[in-house]
């Protein structure tokens, strides 16, 4: 097969064209490939134009070294807090993304050998199929630093079954590729020694045609039976605990499930959960609420609203010294404003949640011919 490599300047995303496959690298393996600006316009760049190329027929997503994608760069946001607005254009393109992710015109497969958090998750859950490993870990931790789940995760976690998606999304507890598949977020298990040859097969297919997609990685994968100790196999408990009405009824919940025989397993959670931000707690319970009767699109436009408001502290930085306290110092003591849940006024949290202007709205491509219009070059934001 003829190949031919697509390598930008600086390579943190690799794009390979081989015959009617596209295979995309996640290319920065000392940063856990995270996502920065760079990383979010050459995706896009990638995805429109393939979508577009009639020659193209099946796109595979990977990420070089141990993970697939830790999710965004903290370190970008935590820089950019002095300056404003500094982080909206890449917050734009990577929600604008995200709804081209989900709506996808040719078959996708994400190969997923590692650590898969946050918006790196992102570029897996939506696909058609993904694959993830015994080494495969997700999780969604961004309440804990004062953030919110987003990258469409309001929309994806909510429409878990029960009250899974708040129990992921409050606690940030991390999901193994078998809890993975048995929860909906991912939809093949393929032992990580396996992997190569999968993706190899899959090239040599050299087809988009879903049901031989299937059966190529139904070759490699293996039925899936959860561990004993699976968070999965506590669903009545979290479905319980997690379908209170607010953050502090929830920890009410929770810890009195704590006290009871055999429930070991919620002690450090209940402590995460604790020393999580208040504020990003409140915010992000609301939003998979309000996720479970939002469209796609709407749940894109209310986390676009949510992070630049967070951003721009306009209720609290906590965020600020969440990153601090997790990646820049490393003390893992972060001093949140305000200090506790009841401090967290419901009224300051309805600032975060209200439209802006119209014209400054993350634009979603309603008619299908006009689909990858609304770039952020286009935007009032750009203007």
């Amino acid at each position: 097969m003829a190949k031919e490599v697509v390598v930008p300047d600086e390579p943190f995303v690799i794009g390979e064209e081989v015959d009617h496959v596209r295979l995309i690298t996640l290319n920065r393996p000392r940063h856990l490939n995270v996502i920065s600006s760079k990383v979010v316009s050459l995706l896009a760049e990638y995805l429109e134009k393939w979508e577009k190329d009639e020659q193209a027929a099946l796109i595979l997503i990977k990420g070089a070294g141990r993970a697939f994608s830790a999710g965004g760069d903290l370190k970008m946001f935590y820089d950019g807090r002095k300056s404003k607005d500094s982080c909206l254009e890449v917050v734009y393109r990577m929600y604008w993304l995200c709804y081209h992710i989900h709506t996808y015109k040719k078959t996708q497969v994400a190969l997923v050998q590692g650590i898969s958090m946050g918006g790196g998750a992102s570029l897996m859950v939506p696909m058609k199929f993904s694959v993830v490993t015994e080494k495969t870990v997700f999780a969604t931790p961004e309440a804990s630093i004062g953030f919110h789940v987003d990258c469409g995760f309001s929309y994806m976690l909510s429409h878990l079954p029960g009250h899974l998606g708040e129990f992921l999304a409050l606690t940030g507890a991390r999901l193994n590729g078998k809890e993975l598949v048995a929860a909906g977020l991912a939809t093949h298990f393929v032992p990580l020694e396996k992997l190569p040859e999968l993706e190899e097969h899959l090239i040599s297919l050299n087809s988009g045609d879903e049901k031989a997609v299937k059966s190529t990685i139904e070759e490699f994968s293996l039925n899936i039976q959860l561990d004993e100790d699976s968070v999965l196999n506590k669903k009545p408990i979290i479905d319980e605990c997690f379908s209170k009405d607010t953050v502090a009824d929830i920890i009410k919940s929770f810890e009195a499930e704590a006290n009871k025989e055999g429930n070991g397993w919620i002690g450090p959670l209940l402590k995460g959960l604790k020393r999580s931000s208040p504020t990003g707690l409140k915010i992000t319970l609301r939003s998979i609420r309000e996720g479970r009767k939002q469209t796609l699109p709407e749940c894109l436009k209310k986390e676009f609203r949510l992070t630049m408001n967070i951003l721009r502290t306009t209720i609290s930085a906590d965020v600020y010294e969440g990153i601090r306290a997790l990646t820049i110092d490393k003390d893992n003591a972060p001093k949140w404003d305000p200090p506790v849940l009841d401090q967290v006024d419901d009224e300051k949290v309805d600032l975060v949640y209200q439209p802006f202007q119209e014209d400054l709205e993350l634009e979603i491509p309603e008619q299908e011919q006009c689909r990858w219009d609304g770039k952020y070059e286009n935007s009032a934001y750009a203007n």
